[in-house]
């Protein structure tokens, strides 16, 4: 049985309302992104990156456009110390590139860091110490005096250690487990160190408030942050930095109203791997501004190859559903989800549409190098007319009148359901011509001539296939051909049925093009029965069509 009892809350509200980032409604512009792919994310790995597949992963990042790149903890392992002197001696850090380094407060630690920037000229030299009420408890059994020390003399040694060398590398402090500090505490130790660093314009200072481990709703969290951005010191020259981890779930809720509380810049991974269930989910979040019209500033125009690059390099696997970048994300199999996309896509062309407002697609696929085909509208047994109709009409032409392709949905959906499969848009386009087009038996027609009689009239002999084998001729007439034609069937074979629909459009626009003509008979029953058929001649098409239909009876 579980034992609720033994939890209870940990985390700490401000010691003042801090509600500001509830009047907002969006964010307006893209933060600084960090990417701790390299650092983070391949800590959490079970088989961690070499370092060849570390270098081809900065490289990725560089393209899609990260400008600030932690690529380790130099000090924690010759591996990681070695790939920050690949990227320094093999000149592989563009110039407009900032790399970080993640160092904690230990002196001895510190200085190996610096050892392994040597010749770094752009670089944010990421030092942190744990503040929380349990981790000074239970971990340091240290006081908040204590704790602040460690925090400054570490921040003292990175201003004389870069001081020393003659960089101008940049500052980064984070009171680790931030999410369980008292606000009030976390604030003092933030300022102790800006103090020692003495930001300014030129050159920033960053405090990064990581959710260490989230212990509350993303609204706690958001009112935590701006309880600090209102209240540190110099913070015109502070860039606010969030660093979410997913514990419950909410690491994109966390960075989002982190950001409408005040926060400038967001450390995260690109699909969202870290320790436990791991860091704040890039891909979502850039994604989700550029769906509200906001520039991510950075590039995501093809998502399959970010997806199948990331894979090669960490082993990982990216959830079908994983929001944006998943194969199925797009994929609508619901029959009236199809249906209004189809729709909403006609809409588009008919009205030239600026704007994308298509139902169920929150952005366009395209736009992350998707295509409608293959990754929007997916057949199944739960998918329906619409879907199916626009496969046939995007993929091959075949614009069929709304019945018809009611009966089409039906057709496929069974044939799906029987092969506990989807269907893909080929074997579709084959149960079509299977079910619908130019079907011959039981009835058959041999030969079709027409004679023009008075008043418009049209008298049609055709040649048709009796049940005793022979084939007899047949006449009859009708107010046009395919009626005439229809009448000498249903005399011919003693059939009763009204033609209900006709409809015809060229396959192509060349001039050689085969033309397609649809029929729908109605039944003495009520029902409909449908046929097509294909010729490079509008008036066969037709009679083939309406055999189908009758041969469909």
């Amino acid at each position: 049985m579980m034992n609720v009892k033994k939890y209870h809350k940990q985390y700490y509200m401000p010691p003042v309302e801090c509600l500001d980032w509830a009047k907002k409604d969006s964010v307006d512009q893209a933060p600084v992104w960090c990417s701790v792919d390299l650092r983070d994310g391949n800590q959490a790995l079970v088989i961690p990156m070499s370092l060849e597949q570390k270098i081809d992963f900065f490289k990725l990042l560089v393209k899609i456009g990260f400008k600030e790149i932690e690529v380790g903890f130099p000090a924690a392992s010759e591996t990681e110390y070695e790939f920050l002197r690949a990227l320094i001696e093999q000149d592989l850090i563009p110039e407009d590139v900032t790399i970080q380094v993640l160092t904690q407060a230990r002196e001895h630690i510190i200085r190996k860091t610096f050892d392994a920037l040597e010749g770094c000229k752009n670089a944010i030299v990421h030092v942190y110490n744990s503040t929380s009420f349990a981790q000074r408890q239970q971990v340091f059994r240290k006081s908040k005096k204590e704790i602040l020390k460690i925090a400054v003399e570490g921040a003292r040694l990175l201003k004389e250690l870069t001081d020393a060398c003659g960089e101008k590398y940049r500052f980064e402090y984070s009171p680790e487990s931030f999410t369980g500090t008292e606000p009030e505490y976390a604030l003092e130790v933030c300022n102790a160190v800006l103090d020692v660093w003495q930001p300014t314009a030129d050159r920033k200072a960053i405090i990064n408030l990581p959710s260490t481990v989230q212990l509350s709703m993303p609204h706690v969290y958001a009112s935590q942050i701006e309880y600090m951005s209102k209240n540190m010191k110099y913070r015109e020259n502070v860039v606010l930095s969030l660093h979410p981890h997913n514990d419950r779930g909410s690491g994109v809720s966390d960075a989002e109203l982190g950001l409408l509380a005040g926060a400038d810049r967001i450390e995260g991974t690109l699909f969202g791997n870290g320790e436990r269930t791991g860091n704040v989910d890039i891909v979502t979040l850039a994604m989700n501004m550029y769906s509200q019209g906001v520039d991510p500033r950075l590039d995501f125009s093809d998502m399959p190859d970010i997806c199948e690059q990331y894979e090669k390099y960490t082993g990982m696997q990216i959830d079908a559903r994983s929001p944006y970048s998943g194969a199925l994300v797009f994929a609508a199999f619901s029959g009236s989800h199809q249906d209004a996309i189809a729709k909403g896509m006609h809409w588009r062309v008919e009205n030239d549409m600026d704007h994308w407002t298509v139902p169920y697609l929150p952005i366009d696929p395209t736009d992350v190098g998707r295509n409608y085909d293959a990754d929007v509208i997916r057949i199944n047994s739960q998918s329906g007319k619409g879907g199916v109709g626009y496969i046939l009409e995007k993929n091959f032409g075949l614009n069929l009148p709304p019945k018809m392709r009611e009966a089409m949905g039906y057709a496929a959906k069974d044939l799906s359901d029987h092969l506990h499969k989807e269907l893909h848009p080929d074997e579709i386009y084959s149960l079509f011509k299977q079910t619908f087009e130019n079907i011959n038996q039981p009835y058959t027609i041999n030969g079709v001539h027409f004679r023009q009689l008075e008043e418009g009239r049209i008298e049609a002999e055709i040649n048709t296939k009796y049940k005793d084998g022979e084939f007899r001729k047949v006449y009859a007439e009708g107010n046009g051909r395919l009626n005439a034609v229809s009448n000498a069937i249903k005399k011919a074979h003693n059939l009763k049925f009204d033609l209900m629909t006709y409809q015809e459009h060229a396959l192509s626009q060349s001039s050689s093009s085969k033309a397609i003509a649809y029929v729908g008979l109605k039944k003495p029953d009520g029902t409909l029965s449908w046929g097509a058929g294909v010729d490079p001649d509008i008036i066969r098409a037709s009679i083939d069509a309406l055999l189908t239909a009758v041969n469909n009876m």
